[in-house]
């Protein structure tokens, strides 16, 4: 790899640190592990989530926006939520690799947003969440 393509895909640090790092190109270019999320554990840690979000067939908004069927939906495309201009503005869909990275770190993902949470830095609880969150 030549450090010019290297910069195209990486900061300038990053880039040396590739190409002094031996083996370290492989591991930038090898996606993460997909990790398996249990369903029942994600409703469990879908506890924290339910003092401002409902799920299920009478949901609906009111903290904050009602969650179910929200992998496929559109960001801030629910009806009975008044959703920041950031959220609104977001142009995303909710894919799970999306749902996850906001999940980590909703203010670093959305700026802007309205969600007052500091985020999920464990992988597992995440993928437990977005498990949960397939069947509602």
């Amino acid at each position: 790899m030549t450090f010019a393509f290297l910069l195209r895909l990486f900061s300038p640090l990053a880039a040396a640190a590739l190409l002094l790092a031996p083996g370290a190109a492989a591991q930038a270019a090898a996606a993460p592990a997909t990790l398996t999320g249990n369903a029942e554990a994600g409703k469990a840690a879908f506890r924290k989530c339910a003092s401002c979000h409902q799920v299920g067939p009478s949901a609906r908004g009111g903290f904050g926006p009602k969650l179910t069927g929200l992998i496929g939906r559109k960001a801030g495309s629910t009806t009975d939520y008044k959703y920041s201009s950031a959220m609104k503005n977001a142009n995303i869909v909710w894919t799970e690799q999306n749902l996850a990275s906001f999940l980590k770190a909703p203010s670093d993902f959305i700026p802007g947003n309205n969600m007052r949470f500091w985020g999920i830095g464990n992988a597992q609880q995440v993928a437990d969440l977005l498990a949960y969150l397939r069947t509602q």
